[in-house]
C-alpha cells in the first residue's frame, strides 16, 4: 500500500516517502526551485506589455520571449554533459547562479536591450537547472519514488499558472515591474539552501571514466537554438514567412538529432520512443493551449480575464492527475499511465477542434481542456520516470537533457508552424481550424507511439 507521500507499507514497516525525514528538505527545495522558475516565466508574460512600454522596446517584445527558449537548449545540453562528467551538484549550483544573474540584469535593466540580454541569461540558467534537477532525482531518490517527485514537479508548474499572472499584476501596480524579477532572487536563494544538505557528497554516478566534454553536441545545440529563435520570428513575415519557417524546421530537425538518443526520430522502442512521445505530446497540448484564449475572445466574445480563467480547469486537472499518479506509484504501470494520458490529451484537443469547426458551445472547450490537462498530468511525470528508469548512470544527464530538449523543440516547432498557418488563413476564417487540426495530428502521433515506450528486446542503449 502506498501513502499520500509515496511511503510504502511493507511487512518490515513503512518505507520512506518523498516527504519523510530523509527526503523532506530536498523535496521542498527542488519543488520550490521548479515553482519559482515557472512563476517567473508566467509572471513575465503578464508584465511584459508594461515593461516594453516603459522601456520603449516594443520592437524587441517577441525576442524577450523567444530568446530564453533558444538559450535554454544550450543550457540543457551543457548541464546534461556536465552532470554525466561530474555529477549534478556543480551544474545545479551554476545554473541557479546564472538564473539569478539573469534576474538581476532584467530587474535592473534601464533599456529594453539590456532586459533582453538578461532574459537570454535567464533562459540559459533555467534550461540547465531543469536538467540538473532531473539528475538529482535519479541520484537521490529510489526508483519507486520517481513518480511521486515528478508529480511534485508537475504541480509546481501548474500552481504558478493559477496565481502567477495575478501576483505579477499586483506587484507591478503596487510597486514596479522591476520587483517581478528582483523579488524572485531572494526566494530562489532560499530554495537552494534547502537542497544543499542532500547534495553534499553526491558524486558522479557511473563506475567508469567520466564522460568527455561533448563540444560537438554543444555546437549542435547552438545551431538548434538559432533555428528555434528563427521559428519564433519568421512566422509574421509576409510572403516569405512560410518558406523561411520550412527552412528553419529542417535545420532544427537536423540539429536536434545529436541531442537525443539514437533513432529517436524513428521512434525506436524504449527510451527513444519515450523521448519522441514526450515531444509530440507537449507540442499538441501547448499548440492548442496558446490559441484557446484567442478562440474564446475572438469567436465567443470572452474578456481576456474570462478566457484565461477558462484554462484554469485544465491547470487544476493537470495538478490533480499528477498527484493521483504519484499516490498510485508502481500500482499504476508507467506505460499504462502514458497510454491513458495521451488518449485524454487527444480527446481534449479533438473536442476543441470540433468546437472551432462546428461553432459549438464554449463550455465544450472548457470541459475538453479539463480532459487534456488530466492527460498531461498522467503522462508527463511518467515519461520523466521512464526516461530515468531506462538510463544508465553515466547517461542520466544526457537523457534528461534530451527529454527537456524534446519538450522545447516540440513546442517551438509546433508554435512556429501554427503561427504561419494562422497568419496565412486568418482572412479566410479557417485559421483556428487549421491550428487545432495540426495540434490534433501531433496528439494522435503521441497516442500511436505510446505503446512503444515500453522497453523490449530491441531497445537501443542510450547514447551520450
Amino acid at each position: 500500500m502506498t501513502t499520500d507521500t509515496g511511503e510504502v507499507r511493507t511487512p518490515q514497516g513503512i518505507a520512506p516517502g518523498i516527504m519523510s525525514g530523509a527526503y523532506a528538505w530536498i523535496t521542498i527545495g527542488a519543488c520550490a526551485l521548479v515553482f519559482l522558475g515557472a512563476f517567473e516565466s508566467l509572471a513575465v508574460t503578464t508584465v511584459m506589455p508594461v515593461v516594453s512600454a516603459d522601456l520603449e522596446g516594443e520592437r524587441l517584445y517577441a525576442l524577450a520571449f523567444a530568446g530564453p527558449l533558444a538559450t535554454g537548449v544550450i543550457g540543457m545540453v551543457g548541464a546534461g554533459n556536465w552532470a554525466d562528467r561530474r555529477g549534478p551538484t556543480a551544474p545545479l549550483y551554476t545554473s541557479v547562479a546564472v538564473f539569478v544573474i539573469g534576474l538581476l540584469i532584467a530587474g535592473l535593466a534601464p533599456t529594453m536591450e539590456i532586459l533582453v540580454v538578461g532574459r537570454f541569461i535567464q533562459g540559459l540558467g533555467s534550461g540547465a537547472l531543469t536538467v540538473a534537477l532531473y539528475v538529482v532525482v535519479a541520484r537521490v531518490y529510489p526508483q519507486r519514488l520517481h513518480p511521486a517527485i515528478f508529480a511534485g514537479f508537475a504541480a509546481a508548474w501548474v500552481v504558478p499558472s493559477l496565481i502567477g499572472p495575478t501576483v505579477a499584476g499586483v506587484v507591478t501596480e503596487l510597486f514596479s515591474w522591476h520587483w517581478v524579477f528582483l523579488g524572485v532572487v531572494v526566494l530562489v536563494l532560499a530554495a537552494l539552501l534547502m537542497v544543499i544538505p542532500a547534495l553534499r557528497g553526491l558524486e558522479r554516478g557511473g563506475a567508469g571514466r567520466a564522460a568527455p566534454w561533448a563540444f560537438g553536441r554543444l555546437g549542435w545545440a547552438a545551431l538548434a537554438s538559432i533555428a528555434v529563435l528563427a521559428l519564433n520570428l519568421v512566422a509574421d513575415l509576409p510572403a516569405v514567412g512560410p518558406a523561411l519557417a520550412a527552412v528553419a524546421v529542417v535545420v532544427a530537425l537536423v540539429a536536434v538529432r545529436p541531442l537525443v538518443p539514437r533513432r529517436t526520430l524513428r521512434a525506436r522502442r524504449g527510451l527513444p520512443a519515450a523521448i519522441l512521445v514526450r515531444g509530440a505530446l507537449a507540442a499538441g497540448f501547448f499548440a492548442t493551449q496558446i490559441y484557446l484564449p484567442y478562440l474564446l475572445t475572438g469567436a465567443y466574445g470572452f474578456t481576456p480575464t474570462l478566457a484565461g480563467l477558462a484554462l484554469t480547469g485544465g491547470a487544476l486537472a493537470w495538478s490533480g492527475a499528477s498527484i493521483v499518479q504519484g499516490k498510485l506509484g508502481m500500482r499504476l504501470a508507467s506505460e499504462r499511465a502514458v497510454r491513458i494520458g495521451t488518449v485524454l490529451v487527444l480527446t481534449g484537443v479533438t473536442a476543441v477542434l470540433t468546437t472551432a469547426l462546428l461553432e459549438l458551445s464554449p463550455l465544450v472547450v472548457v470541459a475538453a481542456w479539463v480532459l487534456a490537462g488530466g492527460g498531461m498530468g498522467l503522462a508527463s511525470p511518467r515519461l520523466s520516470a521512464l526516461t530515468l528508469a531506462m538510463s544508465a548512470p553515466d547517461d542520466q544527464g544526457f537523457n534528461s537533457a534530451a527529454m527537456t530538449v524534446a519538450d522545447s523543440f516540440g513546442t517551438a516547432l509546433a508554435l512556429a508552424v501554427t503561427g504561419v498557418l494562422f497568419a496565412a488563413l486568418a482572412a479566410g476564417g479557417f485559421a483556428f481550424v487549421a491550428v487545432f487540426a495540426l495540434a490534433a495530428l501531433l496528439a494522435a502521433a503521441a497516442v500511436v507511439l505510446a505503446p512503444r515506450v515500453k522497453s523490449g528486446p530491441d531497445t537501443a542503449p542510450p547514447l551520450s
